[in-house]
Protein backbone atom coordinates (compact mmCIF):
# COMPACT_ATOMS: atom_id res chain seq x y z
CA UNK A 1 0.00 0.00 0.00
CA UNK A 2 1.48 3.33 -0.95
CA UNK A 3 2.01 6.22 1.40
CA UNK A 4 -0.62 8.15 -0.59
CA UNK A 5 -3.27 5.49 0.11
CA UNK A 6 -2.42 5.41 3.80
CA UNK A 7 -2.62 9.19 3.98
CA UNK A 8 -6.02 9.09 2.29
CA UNK A 9 -7.31 6.48 4.75
CA UNK A 10 -6.01 8.48 7.71
CA UNK A 11 -7.63 11.64 6.32
CA UNK A 12 -10.96 9.81 6.09
CA UNK A 13 -10.60 8.58 9.67
CA UNK A 14 -9.86 12.12 10.87
CA UNK A 15 -12.85 13.49 8.93
CA UNK A 16 -15.17 10.90 10.47
CA UNK A 17 -13.75 11.62 13.91
CA UNK A 18 -14.34 15.35 13.53
CA UNK A 19 -17.90 14.71 12.36
CA UNK A 20 -18.50 12.54 15.39
CA UNK A 21 -17.27 15.24 17.76
CA UNK A 22 -19.38 17.94 16.09
CA UNK A 23 -22.66 16.07 16.59
CA UNK A 24 -24.66 16.98 19.64
CA UNK A 25 -24.88 14.17 22.15
CA UNK A 26 -27.88 11.94 21.71
CA UNK A 27 -30.44 11.85 24.49
CA UNK A 28 -29.48 9.32 27.09
CA UNK A 29 -31.77 6.36 26.63
CA UNK A 30 -30.72 3.07 28.12
CA UNK A 31 -31.50 0.68 25.28
CA UNK A 32 -28.78 -1.77 26.23
CA UNK A 33 -26.97 -1.22 22.93
CA UNK A 34 -24.03 1.15 23.05
CA UNK A 35 -21.91 2.46 20.24
CA UNK A 36 -18.63 0.62 19.94
CA UNK A 37 -15.56 2.48 21.09
CA UNK A 38 -12.24 2.63 19.32
CA UNK A 39 -11.33 -0.83 20.56
CA UNK A 40 -14.59 -2.21 19.19
CA UNK A 41 -14.01 -0.61 15.80
CA UNK A 42 -10.45 -1.92 15.67
CA UNK A 43 -11.58 -5.43 16.63
CA UNK A 44 -14.31 -5.27 13.98
CA UNK A 45 -11.76 -4.28 11.32
CA UNK A 46 -9.43 -7.11 12.36
CA UNK A 47 -12.33 -9.56 12.24
CA UNK A 48 -13.22 -8.40 8.71
CA UNK A 49 -9.64 -8.95 7.56
CA UNK A 50 -9.67 -12.39 9.16
CA UNK A 51 -12.97 -13.30 7.47
CA UNK A 52 -11.59 -12.13 4.12
CA UNK A 53 -8.52 -14.32 4.53
CA UNK A 54 -10.62 -17.32 5.57
CA UNK A 55 -12.94 -16.88 2.58
CA UNK A 56 -9.91 -16.71 0.30
CA UNK A 57 -8.50 -19.89 1.84
CA UNK A 58 -11.83 -21.67 1.25
CA UNK A 59 -11.86 -20.56 -2.40
CA UNK A 60 -8.27 -21.68 -2.89
CA UNK A 61 -9.03 -25.03 -1.30
CA UNK A 62 -12.13 -25.53 -3.43
CA UNK A 63 -10.21 -24.64 -6.59
CA UNK A 64 -7.35 -26.98 -5.73
CA UNK A 65 -9.83 -29.82 -5.14
CA UNK A 66 -11.18 -29.28 -8.66
CA UNK A 67 -14.54 -27.70 -7.82
CA UNK A 68 -15.88 -26.57 -11.19
CA UNK A 69 -18.01 -23.80 -9.68
CA UNK A 70 -14.85 -21.93 -8.57
CA UNK A 71 -12.91 -20.16 -11.29
CA UNK A 72 -9.26 -19.15 -11.17
CA UNK A 73 -10.20 -15.49 -11.67
CA UNK A 74 -12.39 -15.58 -8.54
CA UNK A 75 -9.57 -17.12 -6.53
CA UNK A 76 -7.02 -14.57 -7.74
CA UNK A 77 -9.38 -11.64 -7.11
CA UNK A 78 -10.19 -12.84 -3.60
CA UNK A 79 -6.49 -13.35 -2.91
CA UNK A 80 -5.64 -9.83 -4.08
CA UNK A 81 -8.42 -8.30 -1.97
CA UNK A 82 -7.26 -10.26 1.04
CA UNK A 83 -3.68 -9.04 0.57
CA UNK A 84 -4.80 -5.41 0.27
CA UNK A 85 -6.93 -5.74 3.41
CA UNK A 86 -4.03 -7.24 5.34
CA UNK A 87 -1.55 -4.61 4.16
CA UNK A 88 -3.96 -1.82 5.09
CA UNK A 89 -4.44 -3.31 8.55
CA UNK A 90 -0.67 -3.65 8.96
CA UNK A 91 -0.17 0.00 8.01
CA UNK A 92 -2.82 1.11 10.50
CA UNK A 93 -1.13 -0.96 13.19
CA UNK A 94 2.26 0.53 12.34
CA UNK A 95 0.86 4.06 12.51
CA UNK A 96 -0.82 3.34 15.85
CA UNK A 97 2.40 1.93 17.31
CA UNK A 98 4.34 4.93 16.01
CA UNK A 99 1.82 7.36 17.51
CA UNK A 100 1.96 5.51 20.84
CA UNK A 101 5.75 5.65 20.85
CA UNK A 102 5.68 9.38 20.05
CA UNK A 103 3.30 10.01 22.94
CA UNK A 104 5.36 7.91 25.34
CA UNK A 105 8.55 9.77 24.36
CA UNK A 106 7.04 13.22 24.97
CA UNK A 107 8.62 15.13 27.83
CA UNK A 108 6.35 15.85 30.76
Amino acid sequence: MSDMDVSRVLAQIRALQSQATLRPPAPSVDTGAQKPGFDGLLKSAIDQVNQSQQATARLQDAFSRGDRSVELADVMLASAKSQVNFRAMTEVRNRLVSAYQDIMNMPI
